[in-house]
């Protein structure tokens, strides 16, 4: 091969991967400008539901993210799911084995009072539900409700069994004044595709660390919170059964609408019947609107290339106007306690 061959060669080389390293700057500038691309809650005119100090004959709720909230009246504490830890966006694309943050948790039991924690009740056996199931009850004594999978989560985690109660579905429990049923509901489709992310069931009991993607779904409910004072329905994901939650009256609606815009407003118009409409709630709070990979306690809302949670919002004002114009939407404020069934509310 002549020198002027070898030359020529080398030029390409070094052209090639200029232009190589070009690419690979210029997509991941891409992946990250789409990746921090958000909208910003004060675009949401809601008036917030007030900040109240807890009355002792109150119910009160505090969210702490996602679909993860504190019921509480006094003398018994119900948690929905169990999410506390947060992996990050790298452990949950190269599907890294995470644990339970201990310090984390074990910061939120205190600051949270958790002392008479009665039940842990997951929505499903998500990561993003259930990923702290196990850890939580392991410093308490709460029974943990759910399905076999999030059994499987719990056994894994080394809970006692005596702690663990694998429901049937329509079932009832009490503990204290609350009486909890489980409604079975389908977890809401995801994108356009219209597929539930990570279907399946957990048959074996999970150890950790474990990548998110081994927490499967297993089964999911629609989560009955009754109560003398009050009852509030959590709709965790937005997935819904016409006509399930019919014979159910209820006062407060927790409802996911977790990326709920790639569905379109039609869906987003009959998932509202059928759980807000249906039941008569006259307040609605939506939740698991922030991205699950940020740190516990940063509320953000999913990237732009996801879901624009704006949109969201105004399809349910104008859904709400529609169907139940008398009826509230609150925006919750990440550890702020709220009492849920005041004699009076606020507009929004």
């Amino acid at each position: 091969m002549s020198a002027i061959s070898l030359a020529c060669i080398k030029r390409w080389a070094r052209r090639s991967a200029a232009a190589v390293a070009v690419i690979v700057v210029a997509s991941a500038a891409a992946v990250s400008w789409f990746w921090h691309d958000r909208v910003a809650l004060d675009g949401i005119t809601w008036t917030p539901y007030p900040f109240i100090e807890p009355r002792i004959d109150a119910v009160t709720m505090t969210w702490l993210g996602a679909t993860t909230m504190l019921f509480d009246d006094g003398e018994t504490q119900l948690l929905i799911d169990g999410f506390i830890s947060r992996p990050t966006i790298v452990d949950v694309v190269l599907r890294r084995p995470v644990s339970s943050d201990a310090a984390t948790i074990n910061y939120v039991l205190d600051e949270y009072r958790m002392r008479r924690l009665a039940a842990i009740i997951p929505a499903h056996s998500h990561w993003d539900h259930a990923m702290d199931v196990g850890a939580l009850a392991n410093r308490s004594s709460a029974s943990i409700i759910g399905s076999e999978s999030t059994a499987n989560i719990a056994r894994g985690a080394g809970v006692p069994e005596d702690q663990i109660i694998v429901t049937e579905p329509g079932a009832s429990y009490t503990f204290g004044n609350f009486t909890v049923t489980m409604i079975v509901s389908p977890h809401g489709p995801v994108g356009w595709s219209g597929s539930v992310p990570m279907a399946g069931t957990i048959d074996a009991p999970l150890e950790q660390p474990a990548p998110v993607q081994a927490y499967r779904e297993g089964r999911s409910y629609s989560i009955v919170i009754a109560h003398p004072h009050g009852t509030t329905v959590v709709q965790a994901s937005g997935g819904f059964t016409e006509h399930a939650l019919d014979d159910v009256a209820a006062d407060v609606v927790m409802l996911g609408v977790g990326l709920i815009e790639g569905l379109g407003r039609d869906y987003a118009e009959q998932y509202w019947q059928a759980v807000v409409t249906s039941t008569g709630a006259k307040h609605v709070f939506p939740v698991h609107f922030d991205d699950p990979t940020r740190p516990f306690g940063e509320i953000t809302p999913y990237p732009r290339i996801l879901g624009n949670f704006l949109k969201t919002a105004a399809w349910l004002e104008a859904i709400r106007d529609t169907w139940d114009a008398d009826t509230r939407l609150h925006l919750p404020e990440f550890g702020k306690t709220v009492i849920l069934y005041p004699h009076s509310a606020p507009e929004a």
